[in-house]
């Protein structure tokens, strides 16, 4: 709900976080209205999808209005604040004054990008690394606004779900870009809903219970359905339900779509071995006893990956299906799973292949700090080739990891444990470990990624394959 703004001064909106990110989660407001902020100055924490930031406004002046409580998520070119600008705290603008009673919603029409101030007004450029305010409006990304009015339409039916003939002309009253893909990919036509929100919002769990409605009647079409001809609105909260709800939100959100994705389009295949990693880990005890920095056992995982990707560069591709091309990359950026209290993220070190295992150490530390802390950018989530899962963290011993799409390949190392082992001709207790590497079979057949796992395996059960290849 947006504060009372007397339809005056510079609106600014929630910038395009860039990498796909179409929404975000008003976090904390570090502004209220009636505050004087300076250029650059940040007025609210947001969390998205993949990090927590804090979002400066480009703009400097007296707060009139802020547009959404804590806990709000907004999509990408919805109004954040407006700002009076000048000495006095008067607009400097022509634009068109907004209603305030509208919830942050604007007049019906215009466009979502476009600045409230005229087309004169430029920002900084700042607010955030890599994204800046000054691009120009064509290139922002359109959203279109909601309009609260509850709109109908001429039904039909598909395998028993509402939709509509032909395409909507008007706005529906959906904020949430969630939602409408939900309801796009279920062939549900949002026009045959009443939102059970504020002003008839079309809710999540509006289309969830419509599609169960429409499942339950089996097949039956729209014309069977009450005089009215939507389908009917979501229980209200206090009616009862049918468990607990967690929405497909943020990080979890993001984890689903990528997982999804990647199940769809790579069609992957796994292969593992058993190795000896004794000597590797007498190996890194013996460097870490020379009085430098410590090595981390993921450093020389990681260090054994990269040498494997340069015999089998197959392996650091990615495919471009549009042009049915495989695109062999040159640089290896690694990513790594991180778990923490917001989720699963996937860290990428850059330049991995340049980095000595003193180097990949520092920076898998720092990488991680910054991960559970939610400091992580979307520069450093993001442009990944190759990923190493590191699973035993968790105690079990082997995986078929879900390829990091649009990568090719993700190698997984269990636990490391004592087991018996037949070395050299006779059974001891060894620390082994189990390797497995999901690949997708389109950039390679069996023969490199076995190659590449053997490779692997032989590093860690000696050392010293890897320094011959150096």
């Amino acid at each position: 709900m947006a504060h009372a703004s007397d339809g005056r001064g510079l609106e600014f909106r929630l910038p395009d976080l860039g990498e796909g990110l179409t929404e975000a989660e008003i976090v904390r407001w570090l502004v209220e209205v009636g505050d004087v902020v300076a250029v650059d100055q940040p007025v609210v924490e947001v969390e998205t999808a993949k990090a927590m930031v804090e979002v400066p406004c480009p703009y400097g002046g007296v707060v009139t209005a802020r547009f959404g409580e804590e806990g709000t998520e907004l999509p990408v070119g919805a109004p954040l604040v407006t700002v009076a600008v000048g000495e006095d705290g008067a607009d400097t603008g022509a634009g068109p004054a907004r209603d305030a009673g509208a919830a942050g919603v604007p007049p019906a029409g215009s466009p979502a990008e476009a600045p409230a101030a005229g087309t004169t007004a430029e920002g900084s450029g700042n607010v955030l690394v890599g994204y800046g305010t000054s691009e120009a409006p064509a290139r922002r990304r359109r959203v279109r606004p909601p309009d609260r009015r509850t709109a109908t339409g001429t039904a039909g039916s598909a395998n028993g779900r509402v939709r509509t003939a032909e395409p909507p002309d008007g706005p529906v009253p959906v904020i949430s870009p969630l939602v409408r893909r939900l309801a796009r990919h279920n062939d549900l036509d949002l026009r045959e809903l009443t939102g059970s929100g504020p002003d008839g919002l079309i809710l999540r769990a509006d289309v969830e219970y419509a599609l169960r409605a429409a499942a339950a009647q089996g097949g039956r079409t729209a014309d069977q359905q009450p005089s009215t001809g939507r389908v009917p609105a979501a229980p209200s909260a206090a009616a009862p339900s049918d468990g607990v709800r967690v929405p497909l939100k943020g990080v979890r959100g993001a984890v689903a779509d990528k997982l999804s994705r990647s199940r769809r389009e790579i069609p992957d295949a796994t292969c593992w071995v058993d190795a000896d990693a004794t000597e590797l880990m007498r190996a890194r005890a013996a460097m870490n006893a020379s009085g430098g920095p410590k090595i981390s056992l993921v450093a020389l995982l990681a260090r054994i990956c990269t040498a494997a990707l340069a015999r089998f560069p197959e392996l650091n591709s990615t495919v471009d299906t549009e042009a049915r091309e495989i695109v062999r990359l040159e640089q290896v950026h690694l990513g790594f799973a991180a778990q923490t209290d917001r989720g699963l993220v996937v860290p990428v070190v850059r330049d991995a292949h340049a980095r000595n295992a003193e180097g990949l150490t520092a920076e898998f530390a720092r990488l991680t700090e910054a991960a559970r802390a939610g400091r992580l950018t979307p520069g450093e989530l993001t442009g990944g080739t190759f990923t190493l899962n590191n699973y035993g963290v968790f105690g079990v011993d082997g995986s078929t990891p879900i390829i990091n799409h649009p990568e090719a390949a993700m190698l997984g190392v269990g636990r490391i444990v004592p087991k018996p082992w037949v070395h050299e001709g006779e059974l001891a207790v060894r620390q082994v470990v189990q390797l497995s590497l999901t690949f997708d079979h389109r950039v390679c057949d069996g023969g490199v990624a076995g190659g590449f796992l053997r490779y692997v395996a032989d590093c860690v059960e000696q050392p010293a394959v890897l320094l011959r290849t150096l």
